[in-house]
């Protein structure tokens, strides 16, 4: 994927350039703009299920992953095809390299575009971590494929290296992306329940490899908002 990131760290948009043949898949809704000579076609995000199957399967990728029910194709109709794309929320993005010793996980709505040869699938976690996750509930997103697959998040995106030596421990609203070379397990950050400190849940990752994390908290800004969207509604 040949592209470049414009913009604040806030407020980024990337442009990807797509000649005649090429080809990448987007996010529903992610474009932005084009120069003319891209194409755009939609299908159910279903891992290339259609009918019956592939319309509970992507449905089934919606409710547990955040993503859309759709999602794009954009394709190179000439030379010098120029796409804008940009994520729902207001923070950065990442490239993440996709290749046989490099897969990750990732957390909800994480997804913005990939090359035509990557993909994620939905991996049922096991009930403990489902029970007390939230990345994906029951489902978690795992990429595979090869090639370029970017993600965005709230906030910065900042890169933690594990070398194998000791566990890390994250708070489960703020893991955006994980190689899979990882072990995780979701616990109770503190006290009997978990919630005496405020911090709620967090994932204790072991073993050698990447996570990226997100400087804010979604879900803190919902909470945040909420009560002042209720007063207004009032």
């Amino acid at each position: 994927m040949e592209y470049k990131v414009l913009g604040s760290g806030t407020f980024p948009l990337v442009t990807i350039n797509l000649n005649r043949g090429d080809s990448v898949q987007i996010e529903s809704g992610a474009m932005v703009f084009h120069n003319g000579g891209i194409e755009l076609s939609g299908r159910m995000n279903a891992n290339g299920s259609k009918g019956l199957g592939g319309m509970l399967k992507a449905a089934a990728r919606s409710m547990t992953s955040g993503e859309s029910f759709f999602i794009t194709t954009a394709s190179g109709t000439q030379q010098g095809g120029e796409l804008g794309i940009a994520p729902g929320n207001p923070g950065a993005i990442q490239a993440l390299d996709l290749h046989d010793d490099s897969q990750w996980c990732l957390n909800t709505g994480a997804f913005l575009a990939g090359d035509a040869g990557t993909s994620y699938q939905m991996i049922r976690q096991h009930v403990g971590k489902a029970l007390f996750g939230g990345t994906g509930g029951l489902f978690i997103m795992q990429t595979s494929g090869t090639g370029t697959m970017l993600v965005s998040a709230y906030g910065d995106l900042l890169a933690i290296d594990l070398d194998g030596s000791h566990d890390y421990v994250i708070d489960n609203t703020h893991v955006v992306a994980w190689q899979t070379s990882l072990q995780y397990s979701i616990e109770a950050a503190s006290g009997t329940f978990g919630f005496t400190t405020g911090e709620g849940l967090v994932n204790r990752f072991t073993g050698r490899g990447r996570v990226y994390i997100q400087t804010r908290n979604i879900e803190a800004l919902a909470n945040m908002v909420s009560p002042y969207i209720a007063t207004k509604q009032s």
